[in-house]
């Protein structure tokens, strides 16, 4: 994710309602983020299709990570012996 620009990516509510088509049209062509602000304080961050599905996709990836490691961490592993046996049944099952 492109990194905030507070000066250019934080606007209030009102502004955003009044030119959505703008901010819409900015964030496509930038990638950067719009953060809304409501009396304030932020209340919603807008981002680019584009940019949702690259945190999605990091954030999958890392949990898949962890569960990983968390598994070695508790001796669930298997020997390429194992691994190549279990992936062999598995492809057997699904023919």
């Amino acid at each position: 994710m492109k990194t905030l620009n507070i000066s250019n990516d934080i606007v209030p509510l009102g502004e955003f309602k009044s030119a959505i088509s703008k901010w819409l049209k900015n964030i496509k062509n930038t990638g950067q983020p719009l953060v809304i602000t409501q009396n304030g304080k932020p209340a919603g961050v807008l981002l680019s299709p584009e940019e949702y599905d690259d945190l999605t996709y990091t954030k999958r990836f890392l949990e898949s990570v962890f569960t990983g490691l968390a598994e070695a961490e508790r001796g669930e592993t298997m020997t390429t012996t194992q691994l190549r046996s279990e992936l062999n049944k598995k492809r057997k099952r699904n023919r």
